[in-house]
Formats: structure tokens, C-alpha cells, sequence
């Protein structure tokens, strides 16, 4: 009997061991969603980085607008990548989230809108001079790439932003998205015009963009929130 109640004693001890841990868990949790948060962000950096080289250079010995716009839209997603790098480093002040939170996302969608400016700009003017473009493989290659890396980087971003609740991280998955969608654009461009020799091809894909690109970044400069993030996001 004694041993029994020895056993007794030592299971109901462990099980309020058990109980501190599990209250903690979810601040643990998301720490770690901060980390991989950051970590997308670096690997955006890094990424976007050496893409906007790539293709201001290709851009610039081809002469292309679409390759030298493809360009300074990577540089747009480069500092949109600082930005959220802040945001996340004010992760653990509740306060100064919610403050960090709020510019963050007003900033990323002002990247937005000063993206969808320069296409339409861009694109009227190509249209306008009938510029066309030499033959450019490393444009083409690094277009091909930029399709398969950024849907891979904004679908890790959402589903780290929605768990984190945050609008502005998920705010620059959708801009990595629309990385994918010009990039996509930007390839189809450059294979007509080497292939069929269709000049236009890529500007007015490229116009079409716009519309889409400023309606993201009006949301964003009003801070409306995202569809997929969870409500008690702060």
C-alpha cells in the first residue's frame, strides 16, 4: 500500500511539472515563427539582391526598359525585406509591435504604389517610342528563375504571417508574388521579342499589371487588413 501511494505521489508530481511548460508554449511558438520570419527576409535580401544586379546589368548592355523596370522592382522588394526585418525585431514589445506594425505596413504599401507608378510610366513610354530591345539570355534566365523562387517565398511568408497575425509580412508575400507575376510577364516579353520580334509584348503584359499592383498598395497605405491573417493579429 505504501508503495502504491509512493507511485501516486510521483505521477501527480510529474503532472504539475507538466502544467508551467504547456502555459508557456505559445510564446515559445512564436519566437520561433519571429526567427523564421526573419530568416525569409535575409533569404529575400540576398535573393532580390542578386537579381536587381543581374538585371539592371542585362537591362542596361540590352537596352531593355522591361529588364531595367524587372530590376528596380527587385530593389523595391530589397528595402520592402528591411522594412519587415524591423518590423520583426520589435516583435517581443507588444506596444512597439503594434506601432512598428502599423508603418511597416503603411511603408511596404507604399513601395506598392511607387512600383505600380513606374510600370504604368514606363510601359506608356515604351509603347510610345516603340523601343525595342536586343537579345538578352541572362535577362531570360534569371526572369525563369525569379518564377520558381519568389511563389516559394511568398507562400513561406503567408503562412508565417498568418500564424503571426501580421498584415505587413503578409502584405510583402503578396508583393513577392507580384515579383512571380512580372517575372512571368518579364519572360514571356524577352522569348516574343527574341523568338517573333514583338516589341510590344512586354509592355503592355506589363501594363495590365498595374491596376492589380496599386490596389494592393492603397490597401496597404490605409493599413487594412489582410483577408488570410488571423484578427487578433497584435
Amino acid at each position: 500500500m505504501d508503495s502504491g501511494d509512493h507511485r501516486l505521489s510521483a505521477y501527480t508530481h510529474c503532472m504539475a511539472e507538466v502544467v508551467p511548460y504547456s502555459g508557456t508554449r505559445p510564446e515559445a511558438h512564436r519566437d520561433a515563427l519571429v526567427v523564421r520570419g526573419r530568416r525569409l527576409e535575409y533569404l529575400t535580401i540576398a535573393w532580390n539582391t542578386f537579381e536587381a544586379a543581374v538585371a539592371l546589368v542585362s537591362g542596361v548592355v540590352a537596352g531593355s526598359v522591361a529588364l531595367v523596370g524587372f530590376g528596380l522592382d527587385s530593389a523595391i522588394e530589397t528595402a520592402s525585406a528591411v522594412v519587415l526585418l524591423w518590423r520583426l525585431r520589435a516583435d517581443h514589445d507588444a506596444v512597439r509591435r503594434e506601432h512598428s506594425e502599423r508603418i511597416a505596413h503603411r511603408l511596404v504599401g507604399t513601395c506598392f504604389l511607387v512600383l505600380a507608378a513606374y510600370i504604368a510610366i514606363e510601359s506608356i513610354r515604351s509603347l510610345w517610342l516603340r523601343e525595342s530591345s536586343g537579345r538578352s539570355i541572362p535577362g531570360i534566365l534569371i526572369a525563369a528563375a525569379a518564377v520558381v523562387v519568389m511563389p516559394l517565398l511568398a507562400r513561406a511568408k503567408r503562412r508565417v504571417a498568418a500564424e503571426l497575425g501580421s498584415r505587413a509580412l503578409h502584405s510583402d508575400s503578396k508583393q513577392a508574388d507580384l515579383c512571380a507575376y512580372l517575372s512571368a510577364i518579364l519572360l514571356v516579353g524577352l522569348a516574343l521579342q527574341f523568338a517573333l520580334g514583338w516589341w510590344w509584348a512586354d509592355p503592355v503584359a506589363a501594363f495590365v499589371m498595374v491596376p492589380i499592383i496599386a490596389r494592393e498598395g492603397v490597401q496597404g497605405v490605409r493599413g487594412q487588413v489582410c483577408d488570410d491573417c488571423h484578427p487578433q493579429a497584435n
